[in-house]
């Protein structure tokens, strides 16, 4: 399914009619610019891939300011592909808006970049509660405990929380409302959990499980 490519801009709030208090994410989804139309006799598989914002010419190398220059656009600052069953029906140059793809009340997944909280313990990455913090207790209130048995299996198994780098990585939240569409400022307002910090790159496309 088509989506777009935006950023995330911050939060705010918006009232329902009965008055109840939504917060939304603020996201610039496009517009987006295709740049390429793959095709499955051509490349093997049926894609779109488009361009979203811009990149300073003196940080994109010939092929990338070439590839581009055939949308009759500067270098752009991320690309995306789209899988779809008939992209025939785009040309190359072509804008994408936000309010074709999207209107109030849809169901979106976005993937994103989550927040980076570096080094972490099993307390912050995991949940654990802790040790207790008496009957013995000493310098290990936070720790999380053995981590194998003691001659069998005699190493640890692969998969074991532990603590490690948390955070800054890829990922997908599923069924998030769109709100509001701001067709004028290429903006939506999505309730929900948005990965990602503030003006990060998202994706956005319709909701895979909605129907459903």
């Amino acid at each position: 399914m088509l989506g777009l490519i935006g950023k995330k801009i911050g939060m705010t709030q918006r009232f329902s009619d009965d008055g109840e208090a939504i917060p939304v994410t603020v996201v610039q989804a496009g517009p987006c610019t295709v740049v390429q139309v793959r095709t499955k006799d051509h490349d093997g598989y049926d894609a779109l891939q488009v361009g979203f914002g811009s990149k300073r010419e003196k940080l994109a190398s010939k092929a990338v300011k070439g590839h581009a220059e055939k949308s009759g656009r500067g270098p752009f600052a991320v690309l995306a592909e789209f899988r779809l069953d008939k992209p025939g029906d785009y040309e190359v140059g072509q804008e994408l808006l936000v309010g074709d793809l999207f209107r109030n009340g849809d169901m979106v997944d976005v993937t994103g970049t989550t927040k980076g909280r570096g080094f972490a313990g099993v307390v912050k990455r995991y949940g654990f509660a802790g040790q207790s913090a008496t009957h013995g207790t000493h310098e290990s209130f936070r720790g999380g405990g053995a981590i194998g048995a003691c001659a069998y299996p005699g190493r640890v198994f692969k998969g074991k929380r532990m603590p490690g780098r948390m955070g800054g990585v890829r990922r997908t939240v599923q069924n998030l409302q769109v709100v509001e569409v701001v067709s004028e400022d290429n903006v939506l307002l999505i309730r929900g959990a948005v990965p990602g910090g503030r003006d990060s790159q998202v994706v956005l496309r319709p909701a895979i499980k909605a129907a459903g």
